[in-house]
Order: structure tokens, then C-alpha cells, then sequence
């Protein structure tokens, strides 16, 4: 038993490191929708086989093969066929463009202000004034061209100060205010209003976002 179970073992481990390197490098990053699908796919196909006492190595073999083709078609097809790649990849979207966010790109991208927050803060950036250009990738990461530093609002005073005291805070997410933030910041409701209503804004409740940095006027997202 133990013998068999070793040997299927080994086999399906050749067959998912053969498969592999003539599928691509694709396969190892996941850089696609379906890349991801197809090696959770693979990875299921062997497990299961191995542990099934009713599937011998030749159904394993068999149903690895099959997948094998049907990944490689697949990557062919995009490969040659240009107009099926938006389809089967996907393609990347523009999120931030020239310093504003689009609401509608982000809506069907299923990607909300707080995930927005955690994939720039992942490149570093951590005030969303600073961003130029914000494309989400088709592996879900986001790339990041920041603004020139005679654009960014944080670099006009040369006399900076320790950088822990330009860090933003966000103070309004989805229409709620982050409480701890504020406080945290040392700033009340009241005064908050009272920024907002300098920009015609009546209430929180209609914004996607607000930042708040020392010396700098909010920074608002309207829904």
C-alpha cells in the first residue's frame, strides 16, 4: 500500500514539475485569473488521484495530461489570438488617473478605499495625494507612478518637519468617520465638519474618502 502510495507520489510530482516548465513560468507567479485556477486545478487532480485507492496511475497520468493540453491550448490561443486575451486574462484598469479616483473602474474591479489604501501602501505610497497613476493589474497587484515632487502637496514647504508628522491620516472611509483617526489626530467632529463645509461638503456620509494631513487642507473623494 505504502509502496503504491509513494510511487503515484513521485509520478504526480514529475508530471505537475514537467507540466510546469513547459507551461511557463506563468504557472509559478499566477499572474492571470486563470493561471491561479488552473494550478489549484492541477494541484487537486494529483491530490485527490493519490489518495483515491480506486485510481491507479495510469487515470492519474491521463487526467494530468488532459489538463495539460487543455492550460496549453488555452495559453496558445492567447498567445496568437489577441482579442481573446482581454477574456481569458483579463486586462489591467486604471484606477487612479492623473490624480483621481475612478469610483466606476474601482466598482467593477470589486476593489473598495480600504484595499485601494492597502495595495499602495504595499508600494510605499501612503498618501493617496501623492499618486499620479494607479493601474490594477490582472494579478490583482497595483503599479504606482507618483506624482513630481513640485506636484506632491507634502514636499511645497522645504522646511519640512519630521515625517511622522506629514504621515495622513484617513478620517472618512465609505461614508464613515474612523473615530480613533480623529482622535488619534487630536481634531473633533465639529472641526471636521467645519473643513468640510469650506468645500460645500454638507456631510461625511457622501464622501468615499478623506485624508487628512497637518498644515494641508483635506483631501476629499466624493461618491
Amino acid at each position: 500500500m505504502y509502496s503504491s502510495i509513494l510511487v503515484e507520489t513521485i509520478i504526480g510530482f514529475l508530471c505537475l514539475f514537467v507540466l510546469t516548465k513547459v507551461l511557463g513560468k506563468s504557472q509559478i507567479t499566477q499572474i492571470t485569473a486563470f493561471d491561479f485556477i488552473a494550478a489549484l486545478v492541477l494541484g487537486e487532480l494529483v491530490g485527490n488521484a493519490l489518495y483515491d485507492k480506486e485510481v491507479g496511475i495510469s487515470q492519474v497520468l491521463f487526467a494530468v495530461f488532459c489538463w495539460g493540453i487543455l492550460i496549453y491550448v488555452t495559453e496558445w490561443i492567447t498567445e496568437k489570438f489577441k482579442g481573446s486575451r482581454a477574456l481569458l486574462e483579463g486586462r489591467p484598469t486604471i484606477i487612479i488617473y492623473e490624480g483621481k479616483i475612478q469610483k466606476d473602474l474601482m466598482n467593477k474591479g470589486k476593489l473598495d478605499i480600504n484595499q485601494l489604501q492597502h495595495l499602495l501602501r504595499s508600494k510605499d505610497v501612503f498618501s493617496m495625494q501623492e499618486v499620479e497613476y494607479a493601474i490594477l493589474e490582472t494579478d490583482g497587484t497595483v503599479s504606482v507612478l507618483k506624482k513630481s515632487l513640485d506636484q506632491s502637496p507634502s514636499r511645497r514647504d522645504l522646511n519640512l518637519k519630521p515625517q511622522s508628522v506629514y504621515l495622513p491620516r484617513t478620517l472618512v472611509s465609505d461614508g464613515e468617520i474612523l473615530w480613533d483617526n480623529l482622535q488619534e489626530a487630536g481634531l473633533t467632529e465639529d472641526w471636521l465638519n467645519q473643513e468640510l463645509q469650506k468645500q460645500n461638503i454638507q456631510s461625511p456620509k457622501e464622501l468615499m474618502y478623506v485624508e487628512y494631513k497637518e498644515g494641508e487642507a483635506l483631501y476629499v473623494v466624493p461618491y
